[in-house]
């Protein structure tokens, strides 16, 4: 058994992570520090998976920069404050594995390989005034990262959005882009000086379009992939996994090699000590989405990029692996961006005072500021209800068209109408000179829109939503707009022409998975490890259960977990050495 046709095995590792987003790169560089040699196999073309187009950020609290910023946090504080929000849904031993050892991985990486990361002071979690919740501190983001160090992997990896970078092309990280985008004091003099950096940056442009300085989830890929060239880990491009190969033991069945399809080629390779998988969740799999998620749903929705179909799920499911939270996803409302490869997330928009979300009836359902994945759930709770909310509409008018992003488009000061394609107008975004005629021409109620647009312009006026209570936390807050007052997040909508665009109830990644425990081992049904076989990010089940702590809440358990993992197979290793010394 796990034999190739010839005889053997086509190529032989101690450590097999199947994936090369953060938790894979994270895992196979903690393998190599403890002795193990390891590879990192990606079915496509290009590395970096969802991470590499994320915000790259990780949620990890009690982290060591909250001192140095002013902060402060507790264990304590931290596991009331998941505790609360998790529910009994997921085993506490796994909450403190994660807590305990997230502040050590973060630590660990920049010791050992220079992979730094910072946290961002003002940026809170999602439900601070929870018990134990903090109004920032808690998230961190990568060091921004010289892309030329990477050489001819700078091509390899997976291009970030066009939404994530400055008119398109220039980076900016999370703090960079809260200053830009609430249009905080020092907003033009950084938008200056991030401009003319890429556009001195002259030889590098003659080789590419890509900025050179990478952020976000960009800077997190390349600090982890330079971390594995500077460390003689491999990394193997267009090599899928095809399924795991397990042999008996005595526990049941040991994995102890993966069969992959490269070049077109079917492969077998050993792994000696375990495999990790880290290859992302079933977004891309409509055939899953299907039989787990709420209806309706399909991939056009989905925020991540067509690579994600389950495959590490349904090769651990195959050897009798338990499944948990198949039905959540990390939620988001999306736009529809012709051209697009896939739907743009609408995590600052929402915030911004003057806009308003709507169902068919033309009523508000949620507070159109709330954490994203609680906008998503209520789209699907109010559809349930009969009320026409896949899509909604996010209705605004030219004052917040021309101050504030749209997803699909730029400000109006920056992307005008006129520059806009003709063709979108009326099937990508909708436009009118009243209510009434907005509200004919997508379909709502009209005078449920009337009335809807009139409270909201005397809740814009006393500062005081209270019907959703949109303005009043800190992470309502966040992407808001300090000019307006006396509530940031609300302003009137009351200048002609109006717009609408319609949301859909899309994510950026699904959280469903194999059950793991606190040491990441994949488990059965019956509560049993399946030796040798480990998981991790969303092809495991979300230790954050059905909420999103804060920002950075799939990306911290990824990397902590990836962590986690290649300690616990080097353990195992050096226990069982030990034992057959003794014997």
């Amino acid at each position: 058994m796990g034999m190739n046709e010839a005889g053997g095995w086509d190529q032989e590792y101690d450590v097999i992570v199947v994936g090369s987003g953060g938790g894979g790169m994270t895992a196979a560089l903690c393998a190599k520090a403890q002795g193990l040699s390891s590879v990192v196999i990606e079915k496509s073309d290009k590395y970096g998976g969802t991470s590499a187009v994320s915000g790259g950020g990780i949620w990890i609290p009690c982290n060591d920069d909250i001192a140095r910023t002013g902060g402060s946090d507790s264990y304590e504080e931290a596991l009331t404050y998941l505790k609360t929000v998790i529910g009994d849904s997921v085993p506490q031993e796994r909450i403190e594995a994660y807590l305990k050892n997230g502040p050590e991985m973060v630590r660990f990486l920049a010791q050992k390989f220079d992979v730094h990361y910072h946290n961002v002071p003002k940026y809170p979690d999602y439900y601070p005034n929870q018990p134990g919740g903090k109004e920032g501190w808690r998230s961190m983001q990568p060091d921004a990262f010289d892309g030329a160090l990477l050489g001819k992997e700078f091509d390899k990896q997976r291009e970030s959005f066009k939404g994530t970078l400055l008119m398109g092309r220039i980076a900016m990280d999370q703090i960079e882009a809260h200053t830009l985008f609430s249009r905080s004091p020092g907003w033009i003099a950084l938008t200056l000086k991030l401009v003319f950096k890429y556009w001195l940056d002259f030889r590098w442009r003659l080789k590419t379009h890509r900025d050179r300085r990478q952020v976000l989830g960009q800077g997190m890929v390349a600090a982890l992939r330079y971390a594995m060239l500077r460390n003689d880990v491999p990394l193997q491009l267009e090599t899928g996994l095809e399924s795991l190969i397990e042999e008996p033991s005595s526990g049941g069945g040991r994995v102890t090699g993966v069969v992959v399809r490269q070049n077109g080629r079917t492969l077998r390779y050993r792994a000696r000590r375990g495999v990790i998988l880290a290859c992302g969740g079933f977004e891309s799999n409509q055939a899953m989405r299907e039989q787990y998620l709420a209806k309706p749903t399909t991939t056009d929705w989905t925020a991540a990029p067509p690579i994600n179909h389950g495959d590490g799920i349904q090769a651990g499911r195959k050897l009798g692996a338990a499944l948990a939270h198949m039905d959540k996803v990390w939620g988001s409302p999306t736009v529809s961006k012709p051209g697009a490869a896939q739907q743009i997330t609408l995590f600052i928009e929402r915030g911004m005072p003057g806009c308003v979300a709507v169902n068919a009836k033309g009523k508000r359902f949620v507070n159109e500021a709330a954490a994203y994945p609680d906008f998503r759930d209520a789209m699907y709770a109010d559809h349930a209800k009969g009320n026409g909310c896949v899509p909604c509409w996010l209705v605004f008018d030219a004052t917040f068209r021309y101050k504030y992003p749209m997803g699909i488009f730029l400000p109006g000061q920056i992307e005008p109408d006129s520059k806009l394609p003709k063709d979108w107008l009326d099937k990508v975004y909708y436009k009118a000179e009243t209510i009434e005629a907005l509200a004919r021409k997508i379909g709502v109620d009209v005078g449920g829109l009337q009335t809807t647009v009139a409270k909201m312009n005397e809740y814009a006026r006393s500062g005081v939503d209270p019907e959703f209570h949109k303005g009043e936390t800190a992470i309502d807050r966040y992407y808001s707009d300090p000019g307006v007052k006396p509530n940031p997040c609300l302003g009137p909508i009351l200048k002609p022409p109006f717009y609408a665009v319609p949301l859909w109830p899309g994510e950026i990644g699904t959280k469903g998975g194999l059950v793991v425990d606190a040491r990441a081992r994949v488990l059965r049904e019956d509560g049993s490890a399946i030796e040798g076989l480990y998981a991790t990010g969303n092809t495991s089940a979300a230790v954050m259960g059905p909420t999103y702590a804060g920002a950075g809440s799939t990306l911290g358990p990824a990397m902590t977990f990836g962590y986690i993992a290649a300690r616990d197979i080097a353990q195992t290793a050096s226990s069982s050495a030990r034992v057959q010394a003794a014997a």
